[in-house]
C-alpha cells in the first residue's frame, strides 16, 4: 500500500470510519499495486477491477448514508481460485476442472464476505487443485515470492499470500490441507489462520482432502484474521462437516498473565534449519513471557504418525476425486498433482482406515496435552522461502520429503485444531521467519489473543517487501 493507505485491515477499517480514506481509495491503491506487480509475481488468475471499483463506490455511499456493515465493509479482498465466486470462473489453476463448476455462484464463505461489504478484487493463484508445485509448461502464472522472486511463496494459497504481502488487497481467503494457508503466510511474511475443522463451511470449494480441508484468512495481523473469521465462521447446511460454532472477536489485552504456553522444539529444528531460526524463536518466547505467560517444554503426541497420516489421507481422498480424469487426461494434469495422486494409488483401504484410527488416537492425546497448556507454539517452517529448484526433482515433481522436512504444518491438519502463523523475524538474506500458535479445538480466540500481544510488541507483521517500492525482476 502507498504511504497514505493503511497497511492492515483493522487500520483501514478505522480510517474508513474516521473519514480519512474511502473504499475507492483503498481499491484504487490495490489495483495500482496489481498493475505494477501482478505480472512479475503471479498473484491473480482473474481480476475484477471494474466490479471492485463499483462495490467500493457502493460501500462509500452506504457509509455516507450511515449504513455500516462491519469491519470488512469496503475492504479489498482476494479469494483463492478454488472457491466459487459469481463474478468469475473457478479454475483450480487446472485444465481439468469443468468450466461450469460453480459458475455464477458464490461459495458460502464468499457470500458471507459480500454480505459484510467486502470488495472482492479477483481470484488468486494456487497450485493445481491446491496441491503440488507450479508447472511452467501449463498456461497459468507461476506465483513468486515478493521478498525474492526466485523463491517459492508457499502453497497452495500462493496468490493470497502474495497479494497481502505486496499490497494488492488487505486480506484474502486461502485453504489448508497440509499447510496451504500457513506456508504462504510464513514465506510471504504475513499472518494466516487455519480454523478448527468444521468451524467454517467448505462447500463451494474444490476439494483436495474431504476430511482435511479448511478455509481461513490471510492478512497482515492476528486482529485482521479475527475479524475475517467472525464473518465466515458458523453453521451452513450445505456442508455436513460444518458445526454450529460461530466466532466472536475476543477482547484484546496486553496482559498474558495466567496463560500457559507449551513450547515444541523436538523435530522442529532439523540440521538444515536456518541459522537465524533458533534466536528468532527464543526472542518470540521472551516477548510472550514478558507479557506474563509461562512456558513449559512439550512434545507433540504422535507427531510423525500424523505427518504420515496427512499424506495417506490427502493422497487417498485426492485420488477419489480425480481418478476418472486421471485415467483419461493424465497429461493435462500438472506433474506434481500426478505425484500426489500416485501416493493415493499406493495406499490400500486398510492403510486409509488405519490412518483415520490413529488420527483419533492422536486427537485424544493432544486433548490431554491441552489440559496442561493453553497454547502450543513452534516454528511454522525450519527456514525462509526455498528456491523453486530446491523443492523439485529432475522431472519437475514436488519433492514431498524435502518439503515436509522444511515445514511444520501437516500435523495440525490431521488433528484439526486451530493454528495461526505470524511473522517473527528474518533470515540473514531477508526472508521472513514464522511462529506457529495452536490451541484446543474451537479455541481460536485464545491463539489470536496471544498472537496479538506478540504483535503489539513487535513489528514483523508490518514489514513490507522491497517489491512495494522497487521494481521486481521476474
Amino acid at each position: 500500500m502507498t504511504a497514505d493507505i493503511p497497511l492492515t485491515l483493522t487500520d483501514a477499517a478505522a480510517a474508513l470510519r474516521a473519514g480519512t480514506v474511502t473504499s475507492v481509495d483503498l481499491t484504487r491503491s490495490a489495483i495500482a499495486a496489481a498493475d505494477r506487480l501482478d505480472d512479475p509475481l503471479g498473484c491473480y488468475l482473474s481480476r475484477f477491477d471494474e466490479y471492485a471499483l463499483e462495490r467500493a463506490a457502493a460501500a462509500d455511499a452506504e457509509f455516507a448514508a450511515g449504513h455500516d456493515r462491519g469491519p470488512l465493509h469496503g475492504i479489498p479482498f482476494g479469494v483463492k481460485d478454488i472457491l466459487a465466486v459469481a463474478e468469475g470462473p473457478t479454475t483450480a489453476q487446472s485444465l481439468i476442472l469443468d468450466p461450469e463448476w460453480g459458475a455464477g455462484k458464490d461459495a458460502p464463505v464468499v457470500a458471507r464476505l459480500k454480505a459484510a461489504g467486502a470488495v472482492i478484487t479477483g481470484k488468486t493463484t494456487t497450485m493445481e487443485f491446491a496441491c503440488g508445485m507450479p508447472d511452467p509448461t501449463k498456461p497459468f502464472p507461476v506465483p513468486r515470492n515478493p521478498w525474492n522472486p526466485e523463491t517459492w511463496p508457499g502453497g497452495s494459497s500462493s496468490g493470497t499470500g502474495i497479494g497481502v504481502a505486496a499490497g494488492m488487497f488487505l486480506a484474502g481467503l486461502g485453504t489448508d490441507t497440509g499447510g496451504s494457508i500457513r506456508i504462504p503466510a510464513a514465506f510471504c511474511g504475513v499472518s494466516g489462520l487455519m480454523p478448527t475443522f468444521g468451524r467454517v463451511p467448505k462447500s463451494g470449494c474444490v476439494p483436495l482432502g474431504y476430511s482435511l480441508d479448511h478455509i481461513g484468512p490471510l492478512a497482515r495481523s492476528a486482529r485482521d484474521c479475527a475479524v475475517v473469521l467472525e464473518v465466515i465462521a458458523g453453521l451452513h447446511a450445505s456442508d455436513p462437516d460444518c458445526v454450529d460454532a460461530p466466532f466472536t472477536v475476543p477482547g484484546w489485552t496486553e496482559d498474558l498473565s495466567g496463560v500457559r504456553i507449551g513450547v515444541v522444539r523436538e523435530g522442529h529444528f532439523p540440521e538444515h534449519s536456518d541459522p537465524a531460526l533458533s534466536a528468532a524463536f527464543d526472542a518470540a518466547l521472551t516477548v510472550l513471557t514478558g507479557a506474563g505467560a509461562t512456558t513449559t517444554e512439550v512434545t507433540l503426541p504422535y507427531r510423525q504418525e500424523m505427518i504420515t497420516a496427512d499424506m495417506i489421507t490427502a493422497g487417498s481422498e485426492a485420488l477419489a476425486y480425480h481418478r476418472t480424469d486421471l485415467s483419461t487426461r493424465w497429461d493435462d494434469y500438472f506433474v506434481a498433482t500426478r505425484a500426489m495422486a500416485s501416493i493415493g494409488a499406493q495406499v490400500s483401504g486398510a492403510d486409509y482406515v488405519q490412518a483415520q484410527r490413529v488420527r483419533r488416537v492422536a486427537q485424544d492425546a493432544l486433548g490431554r496435552l491441552f489440559d496442561t497448556v493453553d497454547v502450543i507454539v513452534c516454528p511454522t517452517a525450519a527456514a525462509g522461502a526455498p528456491t523453486f529448484e530446491s523443492l523439485t526433482g529432475p522431472g519437475g515433481q514436488l519433492d514431498f520429503g524435502r518439503l515436509f522436512s522444511l515445514v511444520h504444518t501437516p500435523y495440525w491438519d490431521t488433528v484439526g485444531n486451530p493454528v495461526l502463523a505470524v511473522p517473527m523475524g528474518f533470515t540473514a538474506i531477508g526472508l521472513p521467519l514464522s511462529l506457529q500458535l495452536a490451541g484446543p479445538a474451537f479455541a481460536e480466540a485464545e491463539i489470536l489473543r496471544v498472537a496479538d500481544v506478540f504483535q503489539q510488541s513487535t513489528d514483523w507483521h508490518r514489514q513490507a517487501p522491497t517489491s512495494l517500492t522497487q521494481g521486481v525482476a521476474a
